[in-house]
This record gives C-alpha cells, sequence and structure tokens, in this order.
C-alpha cells in the first residue's frame, strides 16, 4: 500500500470520526428537547480494487420505530379524542349541578310537586300560591338556561372543529415542504435529520387532530394517508375545507367536511378517519350533545304535559272569564273526532253557581251536546247553540276559545265515571284550554291522528330530509313533496315512496296515539335529520316537522320554549286549585275557594305514569315524570364518568406508548458517553496514523 494511500485512509477516519462526534454532540446537547428524536451517522467501509481503503459516513437518520411511531401516534390520537369529549361532556354535566344538592335542576323537578302538595293544605294562602310557581317558573328557566347552554357547548365543538381544519391544513403544508428538502439532501447524500426531525414533531401534531398511517418514501421524507386511506401528503399537500354553522340551535344543519386529495379528488373527512380531535368534537356534537338535549326536551315536555292534564281538571275561583287552548296544528273537525267519554263545560257566575251547561257525550266521529246529535263538522254551532249565548266558542289558528259573557266564568270538568279521552287526554287537557305551562311550539306528539285524518298541507310544498352514516357523513339529502292526497295516510306514503321518498333508508309509521315514527332499516341504519321545511298546516300554521317532531333537533329545540300563562304568573289567584262539582244542586256554588283537591293532583303530577318516547338513545315507554328524572339524572352522571373512563385509559396509553418510543428514540446519556470515548479514541488513531505517514515522508525525504 503507498503512502498516499495510507494517508487517505487516516484522512476518511479522522473525517468519519468528527462527523460522528458532531452527531453525538447533537445528541447530547438536546438531550432535554421535547420530541427530539436522537441521531444515528451511518459509516462503511470503502473499497478500493478488493482493498480496504477507509471508512465514511453513509447517511445521518433518525433513531425512529416505526412501529412505535404507529403505535404512539395511534395512541395519541385516540387520546385527544377522548380526551375533548370528557371535556365537552362534563361541562354539559355540570350545568344540572349537583343532584344531591337543593339547588341542582333534578333537585328543583321534586321542589316544585312539594310546592303543590303544600298549596293543597292551605288553598287559599297567597304566599304558597306564589311558592309553587316561583318554584315552577324557575324550573322551566332553568331548563330554558340548560337547554341553550347544550347548544353553545355544541356551537364551541363546532368551532374547534374549523380551527382544527385550518391547523391540520397548516400542518400539511409544512410536512410536505420538508418533504422537498428532504428529499432535496437524500439525493446529494446530506444530512436531512434537522428536516426529519421538524417533520416528526409536525406530524405528532397532526395525529392529535386525525389517525394517520405513516410510510417512508423512498426518495425521502413520509407519505401519509388517513387511517381509511385518503391521501394527505407525499404526493403534494391535501386541502381540507369546511365552513362552520354561526349559532347554533337545537336545529343546526352542520356543514361536511371536505379532504380533496394531491389528486384531486373530493371525499368525506369522517368516512376516513376514526379517531382524533376532530372525530371527538364531531362525535359530541352531533350524537352526545343532543342526545342530553332531547333527553331534557322530553322530560320538560312530559313535565309540562303533567302539570297542564292536573290543572285543566280544575278550575280556578271564581273561574275564569275566557279559555284559549294551544295551536293543535289541526283543523277542528280532525282535532274533535275520535274522543270517548264525557265532560262538561260550565258556566259559572261570579258566586261559582252554574248558570249554563254542556254536556258532552262523545262516541268516535259523532256526539251530543246537552242530548242534541253533533258532528264534527258541525260541533261549534251546535256547542254555541247550547251554551244559549251564555258564552262563545270559536276555533282559529289551530286553537279552541271559549269565552263567557258580562262577569261570568269557564269551567270544565270530565265525568268522573267516562271522563272524556284521546290520546291519553280529555277534552280540555287536549286542547290545552286550561293549561299552566304554555309553549311556542307543539310539543307532545301524540296527535291521535289517524291515517284518514287530513293534514291540512298544500300539494307540492317541500321537507328535505338529511341521512348520516354512522361515522357522521352525509350519505344523502331527500326533497320529499306533499302529495295531491289530502290524508295523513297519503302523507305516509309519499314520505315512504322508495323512488322519492325515505324508502331505501327506513320508513315512517303512524302509532295508534297519533305519534309518527321513523324506522330505519337496520339497527345500524342511517340517521335522519331534518335540513329544511317548507310546509306549512291550515289553518294553524306549523310546519309538518312541528307537527309530528320529525328529527332530534325539533324535538330538542322544545326544551327553551316552556314558560307560565302570563294571567297566572301576573295574578296567582288565577291559579286552578278547585274542582267543578257538577253535582251541585240549583243555586249552589259549584267552586270553592278553599277546596284544595286540585292542588293534590298538581302535586301528585310527578308520580302519574306518562308514555315517554325514544329520545337520544333512550327506548322511552310507561313511567313517572319524577322516575324519568332520576334515570336522566343517572345516565347523565354516568356518561360523564364513562367518557372521564375512556379519557384516563386513552391518555394512559398514549404516555406508554410515548415512553416505550422515546426509550427507543430518545438520547441516553451513558449511551452517548460511550460512543462519543469510542469517537475520540477513532480520531486520535487517524490522527497518529497521518503522523506516522509524515515521519515516513519526513524520513523517505531525508534519505534523497
Amino acid at each position: 500500500m503507498s503512502l498516499n494511500a495510507i494517508m487517505n485512509t487516516a484522512t476518511s477516519g479522522l473525517t468519519t470520526a468528527q462527523t460522528q462526534l458532531r452527531v453525538v454532540s447533537d445528541n447530547v446537547s438536546n438531550v432535554n428537547t421535547p420530541g427530539y428524536v436522537r441521531k444515528v451517522a451511518e459509516q462503511r467501509t470503502l473499497v478500493s480494487q478488493g482493498i480496504g481503503s477507509g471508512v465514511e459516513v453513509a447517511r445521518i437518520r433518525l433513531a425512529t420505530d416505526r412501529f412505535l411511531q404507529a403505535a404512539s401516534l395511534n395512541a395519541g390520537a385516540e387520546a385527544s379524542r377522548q380526551g375533548v369529549r370528557h371535556e365537552l361532556y362534563d361541562r354539559i354535566q355540570s350545568l344540572f349541578g349537583d343532584p344531591g344538592a337543593d339547588s341542582g335542576f333534578f333537585s328543583q323537578v321534586d321542589q316544585v310537586f312539594s310546592a303543590f302538595a303544600a298549596s293543597a293544605e292551605d288553598p287559599a294562602s297567597s304566599p304558597r300560591r306564589q311558592d309553587a310557581l316561583f318554584r315552577t317558573q324557575a324550573l322551566f328557566d332553568e331548563a330554558t338556561r340548560i337547554g341553550k347552554q347544550i347548544q353553545a357547548v355544541r356551537e364551541d365543538a363546532d368551532g374547534r372543529i374549523q380551527s382544527a381544519v385550518e391547523k391540520a391544513n397548516s400542518l400539511l403544508n409544512q410536512i410536505e415542504s420538508l418533504n422537498v428538502e428532504i428529499a432535496r439532501a437524500t439525493v446529494v447524500n446530506g444530512d436531512a435529520s434537522g428536516a426529519e426531525t421538524a417533520q416528526s414533531a409536525l406530524i405528532g401534531e397532526l395525529a392529535e387532530l386525525m389517525d394517520i398511517r405513516v410510510t417512508t418514501r423512498a426518495v425521502g421524507g413520509v407519505s401519509i394517508r388517513t387511517g381509511a386511506g385518503a391521501l394527505l401528503a407525499g404526493e403534494g399537500a391535501a386541502v381540507l375545507a369546511y365552513n362552520r354553522a354561526g349559532t347554533v340551535t337545537g336545529e343546526t344543519a352542520f356543514n361536511e367536511i371536505w379532504i380533496t386529495e394531491p389528486g384531486g379528488q373530493k371525499r368525506s373527512l369522517l368516512d376516513s378517519i376514526t379517531s382524533g380531535e376532530i372525530k371527538g368534537l364531531v362525535e359530541l356534537r352531533d350524537v352526545e350533545a343532543p342526545a342530553a338535549a332531547e333527553r331534557l326536551a322530553e322530560l320538560v315536555s312530559h313535565m309540562a304535559d303533567e302539570l297542564n292534564r292536573a290543572h285543566n281538571a280544575n278550575s280556578s275561583v271564581p273561574a275564569p272569564t275566557s279559555l284559549t287552548g294551544r295551536n293543535l296544528g289541526q283543523s277542528l273537525e280532525s282535532a274533535i273526532a275520535g274522543f270517548t267519554g264525557q265532560t262538561t263545560i260550565a258556566v259559572t257566575n261570579s258566586a261559582g253557581v252554574i248558570q249554563t251547561r254542556a254536556d258532552i257525550v262523545f262516541s268516535g266521529a259523532t256526539m251530543t251536546i246537552n242530548g242534541v246529535a253533533a258532528t264534527p263538522a258541525n260541533f261549534l254551532t251546535v256547542l254555541n247553540a247550547q251554551l244559549g249565548g251564555a258564552a262563545t266558542a270559536s276555533f282559529a289558528d289551530g286553537r279552541l276559545s271559549l269565552t263567557a259573557g258580562g262577569t261570568n266564568g269557564i269551567a270544565i270538568a270530565d265525568d268522573a265515571a267516562s271522563p272524556s279521552d284521546k290520546a291519553g287526554r280529555g277534552f280540555s287537557h287536549y286542547f290545552g284550554l286550561n293549561d299552566l305551562i304554555v309553549t311556542d311550539r307543539p310539543a307532545i306528539y301524540d296527535t291521535g291522528l289517524t291515517a284518514a285524518s287530513p293534514h291540512g298541507f298544500t300539494a307540492g310544498e317541500t321537507l328535505t330530509l338529511r341521512f348520516t352514516g354512522q361515522s357522521g357523513s352525509t350519505l344523502r339529502d331527500l326533497q320529499v313533496a306533499i302529495p295531491a292526497g289530502g290524508t295523513i295516510g297519503d302523507l305516509i306514503t309519499a314520505l315512504n315512496d322508495p323512488a322519492t321518498g325515505v324508502g331505501r333508508f327506513g320508513t315512517f309509521a303512524l302509532a295508534a296515539d297519533g305519534t309518527l315514527a321513523f324506522n330505519g332499516n337496520s339497527d345500524t341504519g342511517p340517521t335522519m335529520s331534518v335540513l329544511e321545511d317548507r310546509t306549512t298546516q291550515i289553518p294553524s300554521g306549523v310546519s309538518v316537522t312541528e307537527l309530528f317532531g320529525i328529527g332530534g333537533g325539533v324535538r330538542a329545540s322544545r326544551a327553551d320554549g316552556f314558560s307560565m300563562r302570563a294571567d297566572i304568573r301576573q295574578s296567582p289567584a288565577r291559579l286552578a286549585l278547585a274542582q267543578l262539582n257538577l253535582a251541585a244542586g240549583p243555586g249552589v256554588s259549584a267552586l270553592s275557594s278553599g277546596d284544595g283537591r286540585g292542588a293534590l293532583l298538581l302535586a301528585d303530577a310527578g308520580e302519574r305514569a306518562a308514555r315517554f318516547q325514544a329520545a337520544g338513545g333512550a327506548a322511552g315507554g310507561t313511567l313517572s315524570v319524577s322516575r324519568y328524572a332520576s334515570e336522566l339524572s343517572g345516565e347523565i352522571g354516568g356518561r360523564a364518568a364513562a367518557a372521564k373512563n375512556r379519557a384516563e385509559s386513552a391518555g394512559a396509553l398514549y404516555t406508554e406508548a410515548t415512553a416505550r418510543r422515546t426509550a427507543q428514540e430518545g438520547v441516553n446519556l451513558d449511551e452517548e458517553l460511550v460512543l462519543m470515548t469510542t469517537y475520540q479514541q477513532a480520531f486520535n488513531a487517524s490522527a497518529r496514523l497521518i503522523q506516522a505517514v509524515k515521519d515516513m515522508y519526513d524520513t523517505l525525504l531525508g534519505m534523497t
């Protein structure tokens, strides 16, 4: 071997040792840098004509373990998903307050019934009436607050989704730009470890937003896809797009989150991800928060309905001069048909003595009023004739009204042996003539309508229904038109049409009590919501969605619409705590201010069995308002605890995965010290070899 060859060998060793020492120095200086991945300089032997001619650094790479990296990224995505769900659901739970505290929402439910029980002991006591009314109004005010705050949580989640999408776009652009830098360094066999370290940190941030799969490219850099295979980076950066909804209500229809791949293909992001912060926010916004809102609305609606049931069986003393019912979303002919049993409309003077009465006996589509036959078509005419001018009945805008003449009042009572009934409600209760709690929209959906009932909507009017899959992405928006046929049966047939309706996704079915429910074609079928409703029922003005409670949005929105009747709130004396005595003789008062039977009915309203409909994932069924409130309280607490447990478990798994990855990829000072000593010795050996060659050159030159 020539002296030049020896010198070249020594020089290569010196250069390689310097590079190795620089890599070790970088590792040691970044020992406490979060996310820093240890560098490794791979060296190889140089061979010339089969003879070793030194060493060189082939490349400087990161000590990345792809398996541990994938495990850490997946665990991080799931930890972010569960963490954000727990954070936001904990806010929802806090809205209801401590179930064991007197100030908690569910405790207020019991306090309302207790206050009415106290009123029954002294019906004439104004302070006790005021206390009962105050607690009742406070309960519905609190329900309104909670309902609006749940929507505020959803609005917050929606805003965070948009922020996450914008952040993901920024990360993808940075990752792709580093791909170019890394590829350029790889081509010239340069050191790309700095760019790779920066890119690794960006990938970790992206993995918190969505689940991703990372693969190394042969040309340098990485290719990134979602868990379902949508390309995010590697051949250019994908573009995510989302427009937030703005102010969120229970009926808000959210926009789709789109991803446009580098090749131009556009698809729903939610079909491509299964975890990450974006997925958690969507699940909270579209599933968990709406479920809580729907359950709350179902509770509050039946709370109001049971209080109204009791209040409609009572009368104030003296009786009110007029009674105006709620908007039924039906014509009078449709609403009055289908009753059974007996009820009495009485006109009383200021002393409570009955002046005139109309005894109504129902029998399906026919009836008698004081023995005179009547039909739904001439009901008002016959009723007004039998009232003889002492009172007037009218029907407008879906509401039945009764007005007494002069200083007289109106009181209604069902027959004790055969009370009037339609869809589980008596005459006064069904029409809402003496409701204590009122609302600005239909709140009870067991309408009592049948397939033969007229629907009252104009042919050609449309409503648009949206179907979403399990991932939360939109499957299809369907516009359904009101058919030419004018019955409820015709409407349901149009809704269920496989070609122009929902038939390919499920069916609408009308129950015996007049509720209209949608059933998917399978247990894992799509979720239906209402995107737009342009229908208007004549004469009530309500839409198809409002009339039947189609979709969870309109049902959830009920929670913030209840309040106490204005005249009772202003004058507690108008609270109906007495009951009309139909057996009172001529000249004898049928109403007594000391009668507390009506207050007892109000106090017992919480224990009366009611038919709750499915809401928020709960099947519903027949149970009392108090029992439903208790179950909802337990469910809210249980879901919050489950969300916390999931977040803690996912966080622990992420911590463990990160620790194992750090142990493999992080800097170990002991190992680096050994390497530093080794390369220092290699450097010294190369230097001594150079010195030996110098000495040999000097000797040779001295011999000449």
